[in-house]
């Protein structure tokens, strides 16, 4: 049995509308204040799934961009504002969240996710939302959380559209399970080539910060074995089932190859080689 740090008269005040919830109540709500989440992209999705945690009052929010924010980012990245352009991305968005919420620790990684400090930054917590708009990092993302037991929410948007799943330890599909391996250079358009309408990245990334709080909980559905699609145009929603893992999953699966992110190192970096062209 876990001892949670208790909770003081201000924090009971401050989380009074869902403290009220059954499934939260007072133990619900020490458990998030002991608990940790990692947001890997401080953009489209990073900007709502970071403030409704920190609103909820997770104790401890890790957000990690390379990025340094533009103008053009304003339009969807709501955790940002034109004060903070040209700053780095993760410690604008610490700021922000620093202003919503000042009980909660932010820890801002102003660098890119890579083999060299995934798995020692990823150990460190509860939960990881994958809210980054490149598909290397999301099979690195998937990989480290795989291989460490960790628990974790993709999601995907372009246009109108949206897409999330959730993966937790166990006999549950991975994001490899589903998309095997990362797809060629330019053979699927990103945000910045086929644009994005703000308020979709601001449904996905709000469904992400649901799965993390749910997770760290306890309670409810989480979206294991299944992806969530949001039609934004029509506002029609699906969710596609897949019943098991993928067995010749490279990373989860009967006769998986990956056991070593290092060994796989060539496919997270195949965005940088491309770069460097």
């Amino acid at each position: 049995m876990h001892h949670f740090e208790e909770l003081n008269a201000e924090e009971v005040r401050r989380y009074d509308r869902q403290m009220i919830l059954p499934q939260v109540g007072s133990e619900g709500q020490k458990k998030l204040k002991n608990s940790s989440v990692l947001i890997v992209g401080a953009g489209g999705l990073g900007s709502p799934a970071a403030l409704y945690l920190a609103g909820a009052g997770v104790g401890t929010i890790g957000i990690m961009d390379a990025d340094t924010v533009s103008i053009s980012n304003l339009q969807r990245q709501i955790i940002h504002n034109m004060e903070t352009e040209y700053v780095n991305k993760a410690e604008s968005a610490k700021l922000s969240l620093q202003k919503l919420n000042d009980r909660i620790e932010i820890k801002a990684y102003p660098h890119a996710l890579t083999v060299d400090n995934a798995e020692e930054i990823i150990s460190k917590y509860d939960f990881i939302i994958d809210a980054v708009d490149n598909f290397e990092t999301k099979f690195l993302i998937n990989d480290v959380c795989v291989l460490l037991e960790k628990a974790f929410c993709h999601a995907g948007i372009l246009q109108f559209e949206g897409q999330v799943m959730t993966y937790v330890p166990g006999n549950n599909p991975c994001y490899r399970c589903v998309f095997e391996e990362v797809p060629e250079s330019g053979s699927i358009p990103n945000c910045s080539q086929a644009g994005i309408i703000g308020a979709v990245a601001g449904i996905i990334g709000s469904i992400q910060a649901l799965e993390a709080v749910k997770y760290l909980l306890g309670v409810g559905e989480l979206l294991t074995g299944k992806i969530f699609v949001l039609d934004g145009l029509s506002m029609r929603t699906r969710i596609v089932s897949f019943n098991s893992k993928n067995e010749s999953c490279k990373v989860c699966g009967s006769h998986r190859t990956i056991t070593n992110i290092r060994e796989n190192a060539d496919e997270y970096m195949r965005k940088a080689c491309i770069r460097k062209r």
